[in-house]
């Protein structure tokens, strides 16, 4: 398993693919946030309670962050390897 990490050519390839689900994550973040401020400021509970969707926000935010590291990991590879 821990093989493929070693292989920099598959880092470098997958991160095109990281950078798609990071900012998956993170519109789902902002859409999460937008419906539990709005559903605040309605006083409605649509579908969940407003702090209920603040924190999914929270929650995709926090793993757009692993997805964006794993991108930049392979933006730097890439860089170094073309820097040689």
């Amino acid at each position: 398993m821990w093989e493929r990490w070693n292989n920099h050519e598959w880092i470098v390839s997958m991160g095109s693919k990281w950078s798609m689900w990071g900012g998956l994550c993170w519109t789902l973040g902002i859409i999460f946030a937008l419906i539990g401020i709005i559903g605040d400021a309605a006083n409605t509970n649509p579908g969940l309670a407003p702090t209920s969707w603040l924190l999914l926000a929270v929650a995709a935010f926090a793993a757009s962050i692993a997805w964006y590291i794993g991108w930049a990991i392979a933006v730097y590879i890439d860089a170094k390897k073309n820097k040689k």
